[in-house]
């Protein structure tokens, strides 16, 4: 069997096993009511209308009308209309997933239908944080007014677009926790990629043009937006037809012969399912008029209010500012084309964390007394290699605030090309999890640092980090979801340290770092010493302690034989005498200090390992 996490087998959320639960019901003839996702108010995560005339039923689909479908004919990005949620992000990212099959398949996988073995239960699949997770869901759906209330299709009787957004609303929590966000977010759990930036200004048009085209070509997930300089502007429509601060999927890239020109066009589509681009080459414009029928055809020019539209490039970068792109791999982050049947040539290493208050939460720079605390993670780089050009990696990194590094001089194109090609390649991004919860999005400012190592390899004091700079950062510190950067390192040793801007800030983190095949030596993290770990693994397992661990796993553990840290929690507590109450925030950190290969679960040896430890320092702690 595939490794747990893996898209062949994924972590199942909740526990809610698809299978079983299928089979019950098709057994019993019922149909699936989802009791960890409720049909009520706590899953809407929105406030209740006063007017009783607005009030919400959750109905299945052939409630909502009889002929009701999983998906009509084939997936489309026209499938896809915003509802009464300002979730934007989401569905543009979505809209982008379905020109591609072979990644749109992981997340709806086939076989599911409205007819054939229905049961009102349905599956999708999300990576999160290193692994992907398959979420279980009924289809009773919220309706208001006898129209769906939040995501739905032109094609009114199809609704696995709905579902999709359902389920994606239960593994953050609500519906309302979906409001407001980054299209980087949606791209990333719906490919497992790595999501990023491009500056419209950063590239001349028909050299933007060619990026995008081998961007799509090699299945990278594009949208863009257009800045609003306040709130305010947020949603307002220009005198161009197009929505300020309002995610557009990049759908797709062609060009037309007018007369003598070539014209480069991209082909964009607003999430609402309608408010469409006005200008030049939009729907409707007379540019079209001196196109032959065949160059249309090949364009499916439709001239119809669905949102989907097509733009000349060089009117594109004079109107959005930001194209958000998702690669699978770093080697889908190319800006030409290229060969895309070739071997991915990178290894990746990923780690789990956490900032503790008052342990490993030292703030950024500005806290030299605590900024050492922050977990650290200690690589070594062995062989220098090649890397193309690509975007992103070569913008200027932002001061941080109240940080006074030494300036470098200059450095010409030409020079930098010429140094890369002497040191190793790194992509790292460093993603804050859980900030999504119920109704509101709370993202810290994160940030990475990585600096030399002169010395043998080992936890780095106070002293080390006021007496040397970075070597390379991520930039400023931002309050989004992930942040990530491309450098490029000579060989040697290297310590890696992700923090927040203010210390004592609680949170949860995950780092991968990739690196190109066979360069990355070692890659290890060492997690603050507390008085919880100090005695970690110090004394042999008590046989109580191996009774009440074996015991408790053949009754809670999961299929893969292994606790959270919530099931760790409850099993200390349930041992632990004298009413002391071990916090989940430290059984987060002790699991993370284990190698639990990034699953961020126990097998039994850790646990029982770990639960003699807690057992010996309570009776070292409490008299």
């Amino acid at each position: 069997m595939s490794e747990l996490g893996s898209i062949d087998n994924p972590v199942k959320f909740k526990d809610q096993d698809y299978d079983a639960l299928l089979q019950k019901c098709l057994k019993t003839a019922a149909l699936f009511s989802d009791t960890v996702f409720a049909a009520n108010q706590s899953s809407l995560g929105i406030p209740v209308d006063p007017d009783p005339k607005k009030g919400v039923k959750w109905l299945r689909p052939k409630e909502i009308t009889s002929n009701a479908v999983f998906v009509e004919g084939t997936m489309g990005t026209t499938d896809i209309c915003q509802g009464q949620l300002g979730n934007c992000w989401l569905l543009a990212a979505l809209s982008c997933l379905t020109m591609h099959p072979q990644l749109f398949v992981k997340v709806v996988p086939s076989g599911q239908s409205l007819s054939e073995s229905y049961a009102g239960i349905f599956r999708f699949r999300f990576w999160q944080y290193g692994e992907w997770v398959e979420v279980v869901v009924d289809d009773r759906l919220p309706v208001r007014e006898g129209r769906l209330l939040f995501s739905y299709s032109r094609t009114t009787n199809e609704f696995w677009s709905a579902l999709v957004e359902k389920a994606y609303a239960k593994l953050i929590g609500s519906y309302g926790s979906l409001k407001g966000g980054i299209i980087s977010e949606g791209m990333e759990d719906f490919t497992g990629g790595i999501a990023y930036s491009l500056p419209v200004s950063s590239r001349p048009p028909r050299m933007l043009w060619r990026a995008i085209t081998a961007a799509l070509a090699r299945s990278s997930l594009l949208s863009c937006f257009i800045h609003a300089a306040s709130v305010k502007e947020i949603g307002t429509v220009t005198s161009e037809g197009l929505v300020k601060g309002h995610a557009y999927a990049i759908t797709d890239t062609d060009k037309v012969q007018r007369v003598s020109e070539e014209v480069l066009l991209l082909r964009l589509r607003n999430p609402w399912g309608f408010v469409e681009y006005c200008g030049p080459w939009s729907d409707k414009c007379k540019d079209w008029d001196v196109i032959d029928n065949a160059q249309k055809a090949r364009l499916a020019l439709a001239k119809v209010e669905d949102g989907e539209f097509w733009i000349g490039i060089e009117d594109f970068c004079r109107l959005f500012n930001t194209v958000e792109m998702c690669s699978v791999n770093p080697d889908s982050m190319s800006g030409e084309a290229g060969d895309d049947t070739a071997t991915p040539s990178w290894t990746l290493s990923s780690h789990q964390g956490t900032w503790v208050p008052m342990c490993s939460a030292g703030g950024s720079r500005r806290y030299p007394r605590s900024f050492w605390k922050n977990p650290q993670f200690q690589m070594v780089l062995s062989e220098k290699d090649v890397d193309d050009y690509d975007y992103g990696e070569d913008e200027d990194v932002e001061e941080e605030d109240g940080e006074d590094d030494v300036v470098v001089a200059p450095v010409s194109k030409t020079e930098k090309q010429r140094e890369k090609k002497k040191k190793c390649t790194v992509l790292v991004e460093l993603l804050q999890k859980y900030r999504r919860q119920k109704d509101q999005v709370n993202f810290l400012y994160i940030a990475f640092h990585i600096y030399k190592l002169q010395d043998k390899p080992g936890s780095l004091d106070q002293q080390f980090f006021s007496n040397n700079s970075p070597v390379a950062r991520s930039g400023k510190y931002r309050s989004i979801r992930s942040v990530w950067r491309k450098v490029h390192l000579e060989p040697g040793s290297y310590v890696l340290l992700a923090s927040t801007y203010r210390p004592n800030l609680q949170g949860e983190f995950f780092l991968r770092v990739y690196t190109k095949t066979g360069n990355i030596q070692g890659f290890q993290d060492f997690p603050c010493t507390n008085n919880y770990s100090v005695m970690v693994m110090s004394k042999p397992v008590l046989p109580e302690d191996q009774f009440r661990v074996q015991k408790w796993f053949d009754e809670k553990a999961g299929s893969d034989d292994r606790v959270n840290a919530v099931q760790f929690m409850n099993l200390v507590n349930s041992v632990l005498e004298k009413d002391y109450e071990l916090p989940l925030e430290t059984c987060r950190q002790l699991i993370f200090g284990e190698d639990t290969g990034g699953r961020g679960r126990l097998s039994r040896a850790q646990a029982e390992k770990l639960l003699t430890s807690l057992r010996n320092l309570q009776d070292t702690e409490l008299p």
